[in-house]
């Protein structure tokens, strides 16, 4: 597996967050890496760089044209298990109202670093095994009671790169841990299945790279790419794109909120 981080993000501010996926303190759960990690991190990109230019060169870097794979698995995979600032709602139990369709995609525009991206697709299920792919997942999913997938597309305004954003709703934080596990690509256990934004290839010919994060009894992906799966310039491309992306999980925030004041919400 190809571990999608690189140390060296130009610093760009985003709302107070972070450049890389170690997320900082504005909001709870957002940490900064210690110094440890910090060192691990440098040690690793040297492997990393030389595994991405031999998946690159086995791949092509992607395709003009053509159709893209149905069951996408991405090529870098970074998954987060530390959920710590969403204990308040670690269990679906302290945040039973399901997810809307407002809530999911209330973010038609998302602006950060330089990128503007807009709304392209958007789909949200309730049945979980018509929203992925892969028996091993699904029974997973199945297991720890997932009961609604919401997925969205988005293009940036040059086109020039695709953003897939996924909430998996599931009934506590041990079952979002295993599904981040499910979705190592090692495994090949399966993967939600990416909706195709209008205008651009679809998602999964060559290079992507996925970031799965703990929040609660959510687990929220991101999926990046280059239109077409081009080769990025760097690693440091795809974790800009995603933090972008990433902010359309800010209507969890406001669950959690609701959470700690006691108020489920209507």
């Amino acid at each position: 597996m190809i571990e999608a981080r690189d140390t060296g993000s130009r610093k760009t501010p985003r709302r107070g967050r972070g450049r890389d996926f170690w997320p900082d303190d504005d909001k709870p759960g957002r940490r900064l890496p210690s110094p440890k990690l910090l060192y691990a991190a440098a040690a690793a990109l040297v492997a990393v760089v030389v595994a991405v230019v031999a998946v690159m060169a086995l791949t092509g870097g992607g395709t003009e044209g053509g159709a893209a794979p149905k069951e996408v698995l991405p090529t870098a995979y970074t998954p987060d298990y530390n959920g710590e600032g969403f204990r308040q709602i670690a269990e679906r139990s302290a945040d039973g109202r399901a997810i809307t369709e407002g809530e999911a995609f209330s973010a038609k525009s998302l602006k950060s670093g330089g990128y503007t991206f807009a709304l392209a697709a958007s789909d949200l299920k309730s049945d979980c095994k018509a929203a992925t792919w892969g028996a091993r997942l699904q029974g997973d999913l199945a297991k720890f009671g997932c009961n609604q997938v919401a997925r969205a597309a988005y293009v940036s305004a040059d086109k020039k790169h695709v953003g897939h954003f996924i909430v998996i709703n599931l009934v506590g934080v041990e079952g979002v841990k295993q599904i981040l596990r499910d979705l190592d690509p090692r495994t090949k256990a399966g993967w939600p299945t990416l909706l195709k934004a209008p205008g651009v290839p679809a998602t999964g010919a060559g290079f992507s790279a996925a970031y799965a994060k703990t929040y609660g009894h959510y687990a929220v992906l991101t999926l990046v790419e280059r239109a077409g799966g081009q080769q990025p310039g760097s690693l440091n491309e795809m974790i800009d794109v995603s933090l972008v992306i990433e902010n359309a999980a800010d209507f969890l925030y406001g669950r959690l909120d609701l959470a700690s004041s006691g108020k489920p919400g209507p």
